[in-house]
């Protein structure tokens, strides 16, 4: 058998090395003392007990509140040119309006189209007009809210400290959030649960809300009410909103928690404006269509940035610098399913897995001693370094092993000596054949190199298609039956050649102890 470069071996023993020492963390005591990128395998829902969240995008409400903005375009066109309509209304997903003059009509389309090119504007006979959003659209409208919610979720978990969430589409409008080691998901829902759409709002003084309610409310003003159960006229047409913000912390006031927020230059432009502007007026601050502070401005704030005072508790005030900080979801979020795995159920899984692995790696190396003695016993070295690798790949990719992915370790065990196998076998039949120890060592790792490559790449490509259209669990164990193919390949060819070539040149035996 040739002899193999110091070189090659050098580089043999190093990835060896490497892989025991990420392999490492998972049987320290102290890991949380761990640097971040020396850690054990993240453990998964199914063996770490946690909770699963099944989220749905309200996209409806979405599509509706676009409805209502076009409404109000529609609204400022007809009046800067000077166009009577009438039956203005905005639906669920379109917007209606009747303009009897036909040149009026013609001229409303061409402005209407302007609005937004994604709109479809369509001329009844009565002389009604439809305007809603194409199809093409309205499917690129709801991927990028769904998208939108998902990242927006992850800044929230990921601001809770929550390690190793899993955050994911499910159909066209749901989000599967998986939070490992989190028992209590109330807290999460209830963050979850808040869109955190703020703007600010100037208060319009020249309204009050019994004139609002007897009819007397301008075109440009709305009612919104207060967390304290009072009733505020403000301007439609927000001062700045909450997608200029670029920070959000807590902060005290004479004792008491308050939020301090920053906006980015443009923000802090035009609300530097709008103090400078109304000295004395009330600016309310809408978080979800309710006021939460409306204080007066004393004088202009020009440097960007601010402070919302309210009745805030230190959890209160956390919460909502939380929220500013993490974004506006795009859509409501409404909790369809939610399912609780104790740590009880993923600690039987995990016991469960580790004697499987056991009685599958007795079985393997009693049948490889018994079937190709010292050889056998060569293999058995394999198999155990195939087992710390996969684990020291996992630990150095951050993986979150879960209970299929504890199957598919397993599998590989069984997989991980057909190579070894193949190989002997094909060593056994050329000392039949009358070769010599060497010779015989030699062109069984040559000749079977091809059938060995040809039936690891046709596992691969199952395990990429399981990769690519599976979820969760299924992906876990494509990942680790991957990485177990890649290892056990490395470690029954290389590693075993390196021992057994080792083994010849030092021991030079006359038969081969298979």
């Amino acid at each position: 058998m040739y002899k193999l470069s110091r070189t090659r071996i050098a580089i043999i023993i190093a990835i060896c090395l490497l892989g025991v020492f990420y392999a490492l963390p998972n049987i320290l005591p102290n890991k949380d003392s761990l640097p971040k990128w020396w850690q054990p395998v993240n453990l998964g829902l199914d063996l770490q007990g946690g909770s699963n969240l099944l989220l749905e995008v309200k996209i409806d409400d979405v599509i509706k509140e676009r409805m209502s903005s076009i409404e109000d375009s529609v609204r400022q066109v007809l009046r800067e040119n000077r166009i009577r309509y009438q039956g203005l209304r905005a639906g669920e997903d379109k917007v209606n309006v009747k303009i009897d003059n036909a040149n009026s009509r013609s001229k409303a389309i061409s402005a209407f189209r302007k609005i937004d090119t994604d709109l479809n504007v369509a001329e009844g006979d009565d002389g009604s007009i439809e305007i809603s959003y194409s199809d093409i659209a309205l499917n690129n409208l709801k991927r990028k809210v769904v998208e939108q919610s998902i990242e927006i979720v992850r800044r929230r978990i990921d601001e809770l400290g929550t390690k190793e969430p899993v955050i994911q589409s499910q159909g066209d409008d749901r989000i599967v959030v998986q939070l490992p080691g989190l028992q209590n998901p109330e807290y999460v829902k209830t963050l979850l649960g808040k869109t955190a759409k703020m703007a600010f709002h100037m208060v319009d003084s020249s309204s009050t809300a019994a004139d609002a309610r007897r009819g007397r409310l301008s075109a440009n003003s709305k009612l919104v009410q207060g967390e304290a159960g009072e009733t505020y006229v403000v301007s439609r047409k927000p001062v700045v909103s909450g997608e200029n913000l670029v920070d959000a912390q807590v902060s005290f006031q004479e004792g008491q928690p308050v939020v301090s927020f920053k906006f980015n230059s443009f923000g802090g432009k035009k609300f530097g404006e709008a103090t400078k502007n109304n000295i004395g007026e009330r600016l309310a601050i809408v978080l979800d269509n309710e006021v939460i502070s409306a204080p007066t401005i004393q004088s202009a704030i020009l440097g960007g940035s601010g402070v919302i005072t309210g009745n805030f508790t230190m959890e209160s005030a956390n919460d909502l610098a939380l929220l500013l900080r993490s974004g506006a979801l795009p859509a409501p979020l409404e909790v369809l399913e939610e399912r609780t795995v104790g740590a009880g159920l993923g600690a039987d899984s995990i016991a469960q897995g580790e004697m499987a692995c056991v009685i599958g790696l007795i079985a393997v190396i009693i049948f490889m001693i018994a079937a190709y003695g010292l050889f056998g016993v060569f293999t058995t070295v394999t198999v155990l370094l195939n087992l710390v690798l996969m684990l020291g790949a996992l630990s150095f990719m951050g993986a979150t092993l879960t209970l299929p992915g504890i199957a598919g370790i397993i599998l590989t065990i069984g997989m991980a000596v057909d190579s070894n196998v193949l190989i002997f076998e094909r060593m056994r039949e050329e000392v039949n054949n009358g070769r010599s120890t060497k010779d015989a060592a030699e062109t069984g790792f040559r000749e079977a190199w091809a059938t060995i490559l040809d039936s690891n790449l046709t596992t691969l490509v199952a395990a990429f298609v399981l990769f690519y259209f599976g979820t969760g669990p299924v992906r876990g164990f494509a990942v680790t039956l991957t990485i177990g193919i890649a290892t056990s390949m490395f470690t029954s060819v290389t590693v075993t050649r390196v021992i057994i070539s080792t083994w010849i040149s030092k021991c030079k035996p006359t038969r081969l102890p298979i």
